[in-house]
């Protein structure tokens, strides 16, 4: 009797699913960002039932992943592994959506009510984050050839300060949404490219992997579809010197059509004193050989000179680069994971933002493996057959790279969150994070009562999927910071 009731109450779970309730919120809070008119993932919009219901089957292996990919899915797409860390405006279905999906094409696919549709999000045009002080535009729209393929190109952008500027974000704005795929932006002495500007007869001029500078130079800011930039926290900031240009890399991707694209970078200037500058350390070993045929693992270990705090990192790596993993120990012999990508791609990089800083010890030591894989299974070998592959800027090159930005340690920096904390935490959405919130998210993890999706999402502070009384020590955190 007991297992017909548990039959029947299967079978009325499953057949209550539809896509009006139950899908749509998945596909619009986390696809349709994407995958939309004049957005990067334009060739496949997913804005209504049908449009889910035609491509059902390709969102299922896209989101299930197998064996092959380490059990890493295709979408949404999120590089590092999120079992070994987590960073702020992390991509990802949560298994029990992915169970939900699949188990809603198994039922054929449902529409249901279409009054009970979840509401398309709202998706922020000009700034996410405010009213921008100066805004940079690319000097002339570029044209992209719809050739099908790959277009990198750095523009340079006179910021035209006579001081120097503190700075509270900056953010990138892509213009061609379907075209952008990624940027990143440095800052160097006025004029500093010139020379290899003026040298190409168009627009800005041809990049890959990096700025094809002689100098290594600080990277500020980068852009991903899907990424939010954050403002920096109080008391903390970074500096665009006097008389400086901006350097912007940009990852077009292949069109079949011809488009233009003018985009621009948003600049918001901090409005209190800054205590702690951002500063930025980039590594590079040149001294590496990556043989034809072989699978090569690069190890390199760095040195913590003083006591800070860690708030982003880039690794970067081209086309055999196949894994990265960093992870620092401390002089106490204590292990912090960093960052872990188990299948590197070249066309998804960006800095990522831990959800709190993290503190590392003077005497600490970062160490970064990279495996490269120079073989013929590898389908991004640039070589056919593969051949020597030794450091440089271009295709066939290849990097062992790795970008720090940090500050000077404070005590607390540890609870101190980088993400938008006008939103986290703030459970019951009054725009305020204050006792009231610790109160509901009590009432959550003692199963008093139980939240909505929503409510969950702003009460998961540590973004583990469990709610406990580690949230709620991190919600003290962030209110007493």
């Amino acid at each position: 009797m007991i297992r017909i009731l548990i039959i029947i109450i299967i079978i009325n779970f499953c057949s209550a699913l539809n896509y009006s309730e139950d899908i749509s919120p998945i596909i619009y809070n986390n696809c349709t960002s994407c995958h939309r008119v004049n957005e990067i993932g334009a060739f496949l919009p997913l804005t209504n039932y049908s449009e889910v219901n035609e491509n059902k089957y390709w969102i299922a292996y896209a989101i299930e992943g197998t064996d092959d990919r380490h059990g890493d899915p295709v979408m949404p797409p999120w590089p590092p592994d999120r079992s070994f860390s987590t960073f702020i405006d992390e991509r990802y279905l949560t298994d029990q959506q992915v169970h939900d999906f699949l188990d809603w094409i198994d039922l054929g696919a449902p529409q249901g009510d279409p009054v009970l549709e979840a509401e398309m999000p709202d998706f922020p045009d000009g700034s996410s984050i405010g009213e921008p002080d100066v805004v940079f535009e690319l000097e002339e729209p570029y044209f992209i050839e719809g050739n099908g393929e790959d277009n990198y190109r750095c523009f340079v952008i006179p910021t035209g300060f006579s001081e120097d500027k503190e700075i509270a974000a900056i953010e990138f704005r892509p213009d061609n949404k379907e075209a952008v795929h990624h940027s990143i932006i440095t800052v160097v002495p006025s004029g500093y490219a010139n020379n290899i500007d003026n040298e190409d007869s168009e627009y800005g001029y041809e990049c890959y992997g990096g700025f094809n500078l002689d100098i290594l130079t600080p990277l500020v800011e980068g852009y991903a579809p899907g990424m939010r930039t954050s403002l920096y926290p109080e008391g903390i900031g970074d500096v665009i010197p006097a008389n400086s240009d901006l350097i912007v890399q940009m990852h077009y991707a292949p069109l079949d059509t011809d488009q233009i694209d003018q985009s621009s970078i948003n600049i918001f200037f901090k409005d209190e004193p800054i205590e702690r500058y951002i500063q930025n350390q980039q590594y590079a070993n040149p001294f590496f050989l990556l043989p034809p045929n072989v699978i090569t693992e690069v190890r390199d270990s760095i040195e913590v000179t003083a006591d800070v705090s860690l708030i982003q990192i880039l690794p970067h790596s081209h086309l055999l680069g196949k894994s990265w993993e960093i992870y620092a120990v401390t002089p106490e012999n204590d292990t912090t994971q960093i960052i872990k990508i188990n299948n590197w791609d070249f066309d998804w990089q960006s800095f990522y933002t831990p959800e709190y800083m993290i503190p590392l010890p003077q005497g600490s030591m970062i160490y970064a493996n990279a495996v490269y894989d120079n073989t013929a299974d590898n389908p991004d070998n640039p070589n056919n057959p593969p051949q020597w592959t030794f450091w440089g800027d271009g295709t066939e090159d290849e990097m062992f790279f790795i970008a720090f930005r940090f500050v000077p340690y404070q005590d607390g920096d540890e609870n101190i969150y980088l993400g938008d904390e006008e939103e986290l935490g703030d459970v019951n959405q009054d725009g305020t994070i204050d006792v009231l919130d610790i109160v509901t998210i009590v009432q959550f993890v003692l199963n008093f009562s139980t939240p909505t999706d929503s409510q969950f999402e702003l009460s998961d502070i540590n973004q583990d999927e469990v709610l406990d009384v580690l949230d709620i020590v991190h919600l003290v955190g962030i209110i007493l910071n």
